[in-house]
């Protein structure tokens, strides 16, 4: 196997851990409640303690990697990451359960952006669109199926079971790293952060699409919480509640196939519409579930995965539409921060929604409005693009 091909499988193994961990472990938070006696509040900050780390790391990658190297970065990474999902396994309660999994997520934080680069920096310009075929890929099967198994382990087992589970995975990925992974280090140019962002955010087809990912993919994960603990108390068992992510995940193919498709033909504009309709319908729809709703359930999937997925997979497209070549590394840097961020405070928000008013319905509602903001800053034209451009900007995401 080609260096490049081991550098790549290590970062896909890598990046699979790590959506893992951010969606499976919704399906155990009513366990976690019961066992931990943890209120609705408590289980968000649990939930979402693990992408604040993802989120804190992703500025800090950059640094690092200047300091210690890629390879040096990537092998602490996955250790991290291993002892903290094995400390959260045995956490007592759930204060000491959010350091756990904020300090996995600080790890995995590194992953991505690090091991991306390097992936990328090291395939030739023609094979990236492949690269960038079997990222997405796992980007939306390993999301739907690590909830249903996450549910059965949950219920063959415990929901400790379930996040000790990554502690043997990611160790078995550090061996492979640490097999595989040169030891020379790369001399990387020194690109400051925090001056770029301000210029980056000027940038208009950079800013909608980020605001469109906090208002509608990030709202999607607060909702996904929201129905784990709602659909728990109408009877679901977890695995129930798992296996919504199979037609999600079928629907999001469909999303995305349109997106590609349609970008170039119809605008981003339009899209967005469509996309942003179709997640809010889907969530009003979760209000209407009852007990045994198992089907109900399933059609307010189907919508959200097709909506959100449209919406996200324009917006990646869109971001990278004006941006030079030489901004092209902090872009992606913010851009993932962005996306980290949403996935933070959906959560977040929508628990605490849950929390206050003990009406699910409410917080369906309030999501549901929430999908459909973005549409007040699409009053004037986006820029459309051309198949050339398509091309490039799926290479870079």
């Amino acid at each position: 196997m080609l260096r490049r091909h081991r550098i790549t499988l290590v970062y896909l193994l890598g990046f699979s851990l790590d959506l893992v961990n951010m969606f499976a472990s919704n399906v155990a938070m009513p366990s976690i409640g019961v066992d931990l006696r943890a209120s609705t509040g408590a289980l968000a900050w649990i939930s979402a303690a693990y992408t604040l780390g993802l989120t804190l790391a992703i500025p800090c990658a950059a640094r690092w990697t200047r300091a210690w190297g890629e390879r040096t970065t990537l092998l602490a990474s996955l250790g991290g990451f291993a002892l903290a999902a094995l400390l959260s396994g045995i956490a007592p309660n759930a204060p000491l359960l959010m350091v756990c999994r904020l300090v996995q997520g600080l790890a995995g934080g590194l992953l991505i952006p690090v091991g991306q680069a390097w992936a990328y920096r090291l395939t030739p310009t023609n094979e990236r669109a492949g690269l960038t075929a079997r990222i997405m890929a796992i980007a939306l099967f390993v999301p739907a199926l690590s909830p249903w198994a996450g549910g059965l382990l949950t219920q063959w087992i415990s929901w400790r079971a379930l996040l000790a589970a990554s502690a043997p995975a990611a160790f078995a990925v550090l061996v492979l790293a640490a097999l595989w992974l040169p030891s020379d280090r790369t001399h990387l140019p020194h690109v400051p952060f925090l001056p770029s962002v301000p210029r980056l955010l000027r940038i208009p087809t950079l800013r909608l699409p980020m605001l469109i990912y906090l208002l509608v993919p990030g709202v999607f994960v607060g909702v996904n919480l929201v129905a784990a603990i709602d659909l728990a108390r109408l009877g679901f068992a977890p695995s129930d509640v798992g296996v919504l992510m199979l037609p999600w995940a079928m629907a999001s193919a469909v999303g995305i196939g349109l997106s590609r498709r349609g970008f170039a033909r119809q605008g981003p504009r339009r899209l967005f519409f469509i996309g942003m309709l179709a997640q809010s319908l889907g969530m009003a729809w979760l209000a209407t579930v009852r007990e045994g709703g198992h089907a109900a359930a399933m059609v307010a999937y189907i919508f959200m995965g097709f909506g959100g997925s449209l919406c996200s997979s324009t917006a990646q497209t869109l971001a990278f539409l004006d941006i030079a070549g030489h901004d092209m590394l902090p872009a992606s840097a913010v851009w993932n921060l962005n996306r980290q961020l949403a996935f933070f405070i959906g959560p977040v928000a929508l628990g605490g929604v849950l929390a206050i008013t003990g009406h699910a319905t409410i917080t369906y509602v309030v999501a549901a409005c929430l999908s459909v903001l973005p549409m007040i800053f699409l009053r004037r034209p986006i820029p459309p693009t051309s198949p050339s451009h398509l091309e490039t900007d799926h290479d870079h995401a």
